[in-house]
């Protein structure tokens, strides 16, 4: 067996390579399941809709609710790292609009990561439900469906555009143009006004466009120097709703927790005359910091005139409601969770939501009226659940997985059937001997507590040593469940952990502070980042623990992360190559007065003397004298979140310092690889890597 013979040592480097790449269980077939990017319900039939990601080659399927089997709409063919997202319906769930392609990088370049001699996409399409092909409108974003579903809205380059649906020779029609990137375009329910949000940096606006004789009229609603978001239109079209959070300060070091600040607030606008005023304001102390939910849309105008939103007032991210005239919030969902991935009901009327109530490692879906009363748990069990879609006759759309299952979308009838979708995708070489995780607790060096999962080969021996490869995940507002993630990237993550165990090395992936679930005091952890690097202490304590482990090799403790897992990684192997044998840094910053930029442009380390200072000291090439362990880099050159120099930089320090460094580069790939081949080519040169190492 693979195991014992891993076990003994009696394979080299290059058997093993040839053994990840060959082997029944390998890296290919565990990266085989196709992944579901997104789910949405047409709005006035049960239709629903949602992408399938097949190995990079990205569709669109259908199906017409309930009891319904899905099928692919779309003829795409080809990893080409083109994305498929923003599906709309149209009113009468017969056609859906998309986007394909990604937005520009600050060069102003698209996406095109497998260079593609015409270049990258960005660009809406529309198809027809029943069949046909995908016929591509122009190029945009951000598009909204008119409420007779005869024509979109759009954004392209800073103009507003109009284009219909039914006339194939219909040219696009240009409606307004504005500063600022714009987006968040909605139609009002009557059609006859467009609003949308002008981003200028240190404050946006929320715009109301009315079409008139001429280009139209934008009315600004009460502009000011702070930032206004997640606009909404009340049902009737009469009123809408935005959040107010109050201008950055300009003291505020970037990637230091926020804990308090100036509160933010819940305005009531008229789209006539552009006033509007105040109906809720947080209250000073937790929950003055507003922090959005993963999923999309933060604020919600019921049937019942109340307004939900999402407060942290308990030190968790809950759903609360208030009257759209004002008064006291109601706390809909009191306890210690999270919510995330909410969505309206058909009839407006009850709120549908992912959490993680009772169930801190996991996602459930619940469901709780807008006027109050007790959640009512749809899923519960050892699976996952999220991104709910309400479907016009009761029913819910959503997306699953499991310990041992793959992503994959799902529909629950009124009755609470569920019924799998597109079930018939999952290739037959996938693999079925997977391991279940286990929740552990990981005692930090300074005494605190971080979550992790554990993944144990099968038939572990008692007192046998195995190596170890540690996962640091990204973000870092991120968090690994016990089974495959809601993100692709980490659910390719946990696919690659899941083939460790399978070679019969323990894996494990650890949940650091500053991450999210399990609630704000973990997440805006005091030290953490560039204010302090206080999430390192609970990667050594990781370190520990496993040292601790009875079946653990203590000489063979990897470690791999990307982004900010990749900076943690470099941290390890910098500050303590004697505990960590070997790691894979995949596109990690390595310093942070540097990587700052790319998140705040205008960011001049001597504006802020003391804290750059601590960020230099926070960052791994603070420590890079100490790095003896050898590394395998990756990383794309057109990445819009680590700049690529981050990486050659790293490079050129360890070169210097007689460091054996290993590189997989990827031409013209960002930052979550969009090609599935260099995910397949990162993930088994992680594997040889690593392995290779353990053989040493």
């Amino acid at each position: 067996m693979l195991r014992f013979a891993l076990l003994l040592g009696i394979f080299v480097s290059s058997a093993a390579v040839s053994d990840i790449r060959d082997e029944q269980f390998s890296i290919a077939s565990i990266l085989s399941s196709p992944f579901p990017t997104e789910i949405v319900a047409a709005p006035d039939t049960p239709g629903l809709a949602f992408v399938l990601n097949d190995r990079g080659v990205r569709n669109i399927w259908y199906a017409g609710g309930p009891g319904d089997s899905a099928r692919q709409i779309t003829a795409f063919t080809d990893d080409d790292g083109i994305n498929v997202s923003d599906l709309k319906f149209t009113a009468d769930g017969k056609r859906l609009v998309f986007i394909r392609g990604g937005s520009p990088n600050a060069a102003g370049e698209l996406p095109n990561p497998a260079s593609l001699t015409r270049g990258g996409e960005h660009a809406v399409y529309v198809i027809a439900v029943d069949g046909g092909e995908a016929r591509k409108l122009d190029n945009g974003s951000g598009p909204s469906v008119h409420p007779s579903g005869g024509q979109i809205a759009y954004v392209n380059e800073r103009t507003v555009w109009s284009i219909a649906l039914d006339d194939p020779e219909a040219k696009p029609e240009a409606l307004f143009q504005a500063r600022g990137s714009i987006g968040s375009l909605a139609w009002s329910p009557d059609g006859s006004r467009l609003l949308f949000r002008s981003n200028r940096g240190t404050h946006s606006y929320i715009g109301v466009w009315t079409p008139d004789d001429g280009q139209g009229e934008i009315v600004w609603l009460s502009p000011s120097v702070d930032r206004d978001l997640s606009p909404t239109w009340s049902p009737d079209g009469r009123q809408l709703a935005f959040l107010r959070l109050p201008s950055p300060a300009s003291d505020h070091f970037p990637f230091e927790p926020i804990r308090e600040d100036l509160p933010w607030s819940i305005r009531v606008a008229d789209p006539d005359t552009g006033t509007s005023v105040e109906v809720w304001r947080a209250d000073k102390g937790h929950g003055s910091v507003h922090r959005g939910i993963e999923g999309g849309q933060q604020l919600f105008w019921s049937a019942d005139d109340r307004l939900l939103f999402f407060w942290e007032k308990n030190g968790w991210n809950q759903l609360y409601s208030v009257a759209a005239k004002g008064g006291q919030p109601k706390h809909l969902t009191p306890g210690e969770f999270e919510i995330e991935y909410a969505a309206l009901t058909s009839d407006r009327r009850s709120l549908v939501y992912a959490s993680n109530q009772d169930d801190i490692h996991r996602r459930h879906l619940w469901q709780v009226d807008t006027g109050g009363g007790q959640p009512r748990e749809l899923t519960s069990g050892d699976g996952i659940e999220w991104a709910p879609a309400p479907l016009a006759d009761g029913g819910i759309a959503f997306l699953r997985s499991g310990a041992t299952t793959p992503a994959r979308a799902a529909v629950i009838s009124r009755k609470g059937k569920i019924q799998g979708l597109a079930t018939d995708t999952l290739p037959a070489g996938f693999p079925d001997d997977l391991v279940t995780p286990i929740a552990v607790e990981i005692t930090a060096t300074d005494g605190k507590q971080a979550p992790a999962q554990l993944f144990l080969p099968e038939g572990l021996e008692p007192g046998e040593k195995v190596p170890v490869a540690i996962f640091l995940h990204g973000g870092s507002r991120r968090q690994m469940l016990l089974g495959w993630h809601m993100r692709g990237y980490y659910h390719n993550a946990y696919s690659l952990s899941q083939y460790f165990a399978s070679r019969g090395i323990i894996a494990l992936a650890l949940n650091y502070r500053s991450g999210i679930g399990y609630g704000m005091a973990f997440r805006e952890a005091l030290d953490y980042g560039a204010t302090g690097n206080s999430e390192f202490r609970d990667v050594i304590g990781a370190g520990l623990f496993l040292r601790n482990h009875p079946n653990v090799d203590q000489d063979k403790i990897t470690i791999w992360g990307g982004s900010y897992g990749g900076y943690l990684t470099a941290h390890a192997l910098a500050q303590a190559s004697e505990m960590f044998s070997a790691g894979v840094d995949i596109h990690g910053v390595h310093d942070w007065n540097d990587g700052i930029r790319i998140f705040v442009p205008g960011y001049n380390k001597n504006d802020f003397p003391e804290e750059s200072a601590i960020a230099d000291r926070s960052s791994p090439f603070h420590y890079i004298d100490g790095w003896r362990s050898p590394v395998l880099l990756i990383h794309g050159d057109d990445d819009r979140n680590v700049f690529f120099s981050q990486t050659t930089r790293l490079a050129r320090k360890l070169r210097e310092r007689e460091v054996r460094v290993e590189q997989l580069v990827f031409p013209d790939e960002v930052h979550g690889f969009l090609l599935h081949r260099n995910w397949l080519k990162a993930y088994e040169r992680t594997a040889e890597f690593l392995i290779g190492e353990m053989e040493n």
